[in-house]
């Protein structure tokens, strides 16, 4: 661990790490920060309420797109559940491909093929929305309890049966834990993908941080507050009903 912090120290510099500079910065954040507590622009909010609208739809869509293809890939890239190790270690790179790069690199790169506008957001985040997924659930499905899946084994199930009643329902809490946290991060993302044109609340956002219209962005940055508070409280209720269901 000694180890390891003087190395951490050591290679600070290379990232530009200066706490001489962060110090004195201080003041300029606080600075930055106390020109939130305006009063905000309710005309805005008409606007807003639509835009991030836009946002969620973009943020759910792209989400339930994942799901349907994430699922197969999972159980494809899980080394318990995969039908050959090749298929195993070729879904687990395309996994990897897909979340190399960020979604606003997508987001170019789908913006430049279909145009702006929502659609290359939802292409983009629902793009590596899959890698991340597609990983988690495998991930999921690899660390079951094999007692299960052998006793449904033993009574004649097959490799799909296997695999949907005996693996799929005991990684169930960790999908949902996993939609749920990963419905939290697609908002986020989908809140700045409005800087390469894919809609949403990013364009209002950057555009009231270049103009100074710090009324619009305290209402923006509470409104992404919220929807990522109701989310984290809806993810803990939907667990607890899944792990209260498997001990009645």
């Amino acid at each position: 661990m000694l180890a390891l912090l003087l190395t951490l120290w050591l290679t600070a510099p290379i990232v530009e790490v200066d706490f001489v500079r962060l110090i004195t910065s201080v003041g300029k954040m606080l600075a930055f920060a106390g020109q939130m507590f305006v009063a905000p622009d309710w005309a805005y909010v008409p606007q807003l309420l639509a835009k991030m609208l836009e946002t969620m739809e973009m943020t759910v869509l792209a989400t339930a797109i994942a799901i349907v293809i994430s699922l197969p890939l999972g159980v494809l890239a899980a080394r318990n559940a995969t039908p050959h190790l090749v298929v195993y270690r070729l879904t687990r790179d395309l996994l990897s491909l897909m979340r190399a790069l960020p979604e606003l690199v997508w987001a170019l790169v789908f913006v430049s093929a279909v145009g702006l506008g929502p659609l290359p957001g939802v292409m983009a985040l629902a793009f590596v929305t899959v890698g991340f997924m597609g990983k988690f659930f495998a991930e999921s499905i690899e660390v079951v309890d094999h007692k299960a899946v052998e006793g449904v084994r033993a009574h004649g199930a097959g490799w799909m049966q296997v695999r949907l009643f005996a693996m799929l329902p005991q990684a169930l809490p960790d999908f949902v834990g996993t939609v749920m946290y990963i419905l939290d991060h697609n908002l986020r993302a989908a809140a700045i993908l409005g800087l390469v044109g894919a809609g949403g609340i990013g364009y209002d956002l950057v555009m009231s941080m270049r103009l100074f219209q710090y009324e619009r962005l305290l209402l923006i940055a509470l409104s992404i507050y919220l929807v990522v508070t109701a989310l984290d409280r809806a993810s803990d209720s939907f667990r607890r009903r899944i792990l209260n269901g498997r001990k009645q």
